[in-house]
């Protein structure tokens, strides 16, 4: 029997993370970026784990700029080992005008100050990058990791991610959802009785809504028009999606206990990972943040024997430590499976991954209660040939993590200078103009 309150809490969270807006007068079938389609297309994907980043927990030891080739990986990134000929550590950025601490918050992607409770001051660089992008159905899929009550009690929040000043743009964290969202209109039996009965629910609540909003006082119609739009985004996605069943059907997980009973937090981290990698491959989507402890000071891995979560788990050192190694190499293996997927697709000449551009960091720079004088980010793959690879390069810490994103939306064909940072602020945090030469071919 479908739960009435139940169903409300998760159709609200479904259109507060629907994040874009879709066309109607766009053709579904040439938004898509997938085997068969023809098109080949650039992506990337912001992998943000919380409680910092240790810079020794992926530099190989003594080890100053230079290739990869001939050194071996430390143990926490080990998982990467087969692939770091596709691999470029990056140290010496810093984002201290961010205000880390215990999190950046929105700030980490805006490159921005940040903070908790700390609205947006402007888009982040990964719905920037989807504006840039060639267009898809979903132009941006966010998903968040957390303990397991977290990602029930909250299925969505927004710490991470935003599309403009004071517009957060929420991630999802129940796969159930999900997968209501993308796959409910090819599934069956429960799945499907459930995604009709939203679908239904759904338009009637808009339509209620529009009409709603229209008699509120003007300082209240836009924020209530935000939330109005959400949720006509989320009607227009299904929609779009459903003309394009036969081929979302050949890319749809299979539903099975790890969504329905999940055993630990990490069943639920898997199984939207495993969402999260079908949405790029069937071309739904080709910008994906993942969020790792949803840009806070919680999280918890369980499921990897790490008894310890939370706050706890910024107060202790990462380097040589047991529970980092097993979180990082948990993190690296979660970066093999998308890479294999995408690998394993041709397009153009090459495959997905050729095309494709990961980036490895934190929200909080290189530890908790961080200045933010270091920031240390690991990419993988060459984006089309645009990213050096299979090296390190240490950086002399004069460039921000602003810097760091001006490179990827040039390497996209954006043609910036600067990233969320006018002549007044470079002067103070920035040495140079334009993007890292270091890092591009």
């Amino acid at each position: 029997m479908l739960n009435r309150r139940n169903m409300l809490q998760g159709m609200a969270g479904m259109a507060a993370g629907a994040g874009a807006v879709m066309s109607a007068a766009l053709d579904p079938q040439k938004l898509m970026a997938a085997p068969g389609t023809g098109r080949t297309t650039k992506r990337v994907i912001f992998f943000m784990q919380n409680q910092g980043f240790h810079p020794a927990t992926c530099i190989p030891k003594g080890m100053t700029s230079g290739s990869l080739a001939n050194v071996t990986l430390p143990e926490p990134i080990s998982p990467l080992e087969s692939y770091k000929d596709r691999l470029h550590i990056i140290n010496g950025l810093h984002g201290t005008h961010t205000s880390p601490s215990h999190s950046a918050f929105f700030g980490a992607l805006g490159g921005y100050r940040g903070g908790d409770g700390v609205p947006p001051s402007a888009s982040t660089i990964d719905y920037e990058l989807s504006k840039v992008l060639p267009e898809t159905l979903l132009p941006h899929l966010c998903v968040g990791m957390d303990s397991i009550e977290n990602m029930t009690t909250k299925p969505t929040v927004a710490n991470l991610s935003a599309s403009g000043a004071g517009q957060p743009i929420f991630m999802h964290s129940n796969p159930n959802h999900l997968y209501q969202m993308l796959y409910g209109g090819i599934a069956t039996g429960d799945i499907r009785k459930q995604h009709e009965a939203r679908s239904s629910l759904l338009e009637q609540v808009e339509k209620l809504a529009t009409a709603k909003g229209r008699s509120l006082p003007t300082t209240s119609q836009h924020r209530y028009g935000q939330f109005v739009q959400g949720f006509q985004d989320v009607n227009g996605l299904r929609e779009q999606l459903s003309t394009v069943s036969d081929h979302l059907r050949k890319f749809a997980p299979t539903v099975d206990e790890r969504y329905t009973r999940p055993e630990f937090e990490t069943d639920w981290h898997d199984a939207l990972l495993e969402l999260s990698i079908s949405a790029l491959t069937s071309g739904i989507t080709n910008t994906l943040t993942i969020g790792s402890g949803r840009g806070e000071i919680f999280g918890a891995w369980k499921g990897i024997g790490v008894e310890k979560q939370g706050h706890d788990l910024g107060h202790i050192n990462q380097p040589d430590n047991p529970i980092w190694i097993k979180i990082r190499q948990y993190n690296s293996r979660m970066l093999v499976k998308i890479m294999d997927a995408l690998d394993s697709i041709p397009e153009g000449s090459g495959t997905m991954m050729d095309h494709t551009l990961i980036v490895y960091t934190s929200n909080n720079a290189d530890k908790q209660h961080t200045s933010g004088t270091n920031w240390p980010v690991m990419l993988l793959g060459n984006f089309d040939g645009a990213f050096k690879t299979g090296c390190f390069t240490q950086l002399d810490g004069k460039r921000p993590i602003n810097a760091l994103y001006t490179s990827i939306l040039r390497a996209a064909g954006a043609n910036v200078d600067r990233f969320n940072m006018d002549e007044k602020l470079a002067k103070k945090f920035d040495s140079h103009n334009g993007p890292i030469k270091e890092l591009l071919t």
